[in-house]
């Protein structure tokens, strides 16, 4: 591969990464703000955290520092997530605010 080739592929790769782990901050805010676990699927973060774990420890097997990297603040994020699921586990949702209000729920 041509160092143009693999400068594209690697800043592909970078991207992806930002990506996947970026993904988890809109769900974790939501979960801190509101209090409230009741939409978020205990199995699927399950199975999550056990990927992110597997991808980690497969990142560490074949000493690559970007797999390794995006995993492990992958799967913090997404334990993060599945701690305060279980945390928040039985605590309905709060009520939704009027129309027309300018306050959030859960504050």
């Amino acid at each position: 591969m041509s160092a143009d080739g693999l400068m594209f592929t690697e800043v592909v790769g970078a991207g992806a990464a930002v990506c996947s782990t970026a993904s988890f901050l809109p769900q974790l805010i939501k979960l801190v703000r509101e209090r409230t676990a009741e939409a978020v699927s205990l199995r699927m973060y399950v199975l999550t955290v056990a990927a992110f774990t597997l991808w980690s420890i497969y990142g560490i097997g074949l000493g690559s520092l970007p797999l390794i990297a995006s995993n492990v603040v992958s799967l913090a994020l997404s334990s993060a997530i599945l701690a305060l699921k279980l945390r928040y586990r039985d605590r309905p949702a709060p009520p939704a605010a009027a129309p027309g209000s300018r306050t959030r729920p859960g504050r």
